[in-house]
């Protein structure tokens, strides 16, 4: 079941899916991902009590990202013979984004998606993964999230079972009315951020507010913020173009957004082994289509800004220019590790070992086209 949103700035779920063909009703829709899900694996034989399960979501429900959750939910249940149903409650609508970790601890939701940034200081090891890494996009800084955690598997996380992670492609500023291309364009902005955002904000110029993905649009539009520290796909996935005018591209300062997706540590350990096994399975696969659908929309996102004119630009940083930038923020990583080892923790490790997986990722990644190619062709067929 699907508990509606009631986020202001997004379309109704009745209204997408009448657009899209019903995309994830029935088993058509889910030849998306890869046939009828019959195909996708061993099932569960039914032998006990429906295990009945709920999801808070931020995102809203016709983003992509809150797609591949419900049909990751419906992969869940028909890998398990029904034995697991979800209830899904996507945009904020059960917990808001910022709560959901504790609304999973404490048994609000059973699984939560959302961002560590929006609980500054209560993740750190996680924390490094956003800082500036030169992730070239979406899918390498997913592949390297999941690996980061698998590796070290931080006890700031104990409190739950995490099931994968995923983030977003190169931040991008966007501005509402003041174009930003030099350092000193900062001054005086107000520029929402979270987190890490936040901090590379501030080491700027500007002045970072606090606020999440679902309360942005509004603040924008109200002249609250003058602008965003964002991946490009806020443009799209949350409407964002609506009330910006300028893109200013700073992939070279390279931050990312780590997401989780948990899943109450009480509850998984009440479920049988054989269940617990879907639901890694099903979640392991589920991280190359979260990849690819940031890289998705880093690319629709940009076309669908200018296609709206009215004067929107994307600006470029020319390299001497950037070069300031980077001095700006390049404090930042050495004193998150510092603060790291000087609480007992392993930063230097963590550090090399993002840097090797970057490089690593990076070397096998789809093109730009390849992945806007199978998201087009395998989660939005055209109709």
């Amino acid at each position: 079941m699907i508990h509606e949103s009631n986020e202001k700035n997004t379309i109704t779920r009745k209204d997408f899916l009448k657009g899209t063909g019903a995309l994830l009703v029935g088993a058509a829709g889910f030849s998306a991902f890869g046939g009828a899900m019959s195909l996708f694996g061993s099932s569960c034989s039914n032998t006990g009590d429906t295990i009945k399960l709920t999801y808070s979501n931020f995102f809203p429900p016709t983003h992509l990202n809150s797609i591949l959750a419900e049909a990751w939910i419906k992969e869940i249940e028909t890998r398990t013979d029904g034995q697991v149903k979800i209830d899904y409650f996507p945009g904020g609508n059960l917990t808001p984004a910022p709560q959901i970790y504790d609304g999973v601890v404490n048994g609000l939701s059973d699984i939560g998606m959302s961002c560590f940034a929006y609980t500054v200081g209560r993740f750190p090891v996680n924390e490094l993964v956003d800082l500036p890494h030169k992730y070239p996009n979406g899918w390498v800084a997913t592949k390297v999230a999941n690996d980061y955690y698998n590796e070290f598997k931080p006890a700031e996380m104990d409190e739950t079972h995490p099931l994968y992670f995923h983030a977003h492609g190169p931040g991008v500023i966007i501005t509402k009315d003041k174009a930003v291309s030099k350092l000193q364009d900062f001054n005086g902005l107000v520029i929402r951020a979270t987190g890490v955002g936040a901090k590379i904000v501030q080491a700027l110029g500007a002045q970072a507010y606090g606020a999440s993905q679902g309360e942005t649009y509004e603040l924008l539009s109200k002249g609250v913020v003058n602008g965003s520290f964002t991946p490009r796909e806020t443009l799209k996935g949350w409407n964002h173009a609506e009330v910006t005018r300028y893109v200013t591209n700073c992939y070279q300062l390279g931050y990312t957004t780590d997401m989780y997706v948990v899943i109450n540590q009480n509850k998984w350990d009440s479920m049988p082994k054989d269940i617990q096994q879907v639901f890694t399975e099903v979640s392991e696969e589920w991280i190359e289509k979260h990849g690819k659908v940031w890289d998705y929309y880093d690319k629709v996102a940009i076309d669908y800004f200018l296609e709206l004119g009215s004067g929107r630009e994307v600006i470029e940083v020319d390299n001497d220019e950037m070069a300031t930038w980077l001095a700006a923020v390049s404090p930042l990583v050495d004193t998150h590790v510092e603060t790291l080892n000087t609480s007992g923790l392993s930063g230097n490790e963590y550090e090399q070992y993002l840097h090797d997986r970057v490089e690593y990722w990076s070397d096998k990644s789809p093109s730009m086209e390849e992945s806007v190619a199978w998201v087009e062709s395998e989660i939005i067929p055209l109709t």
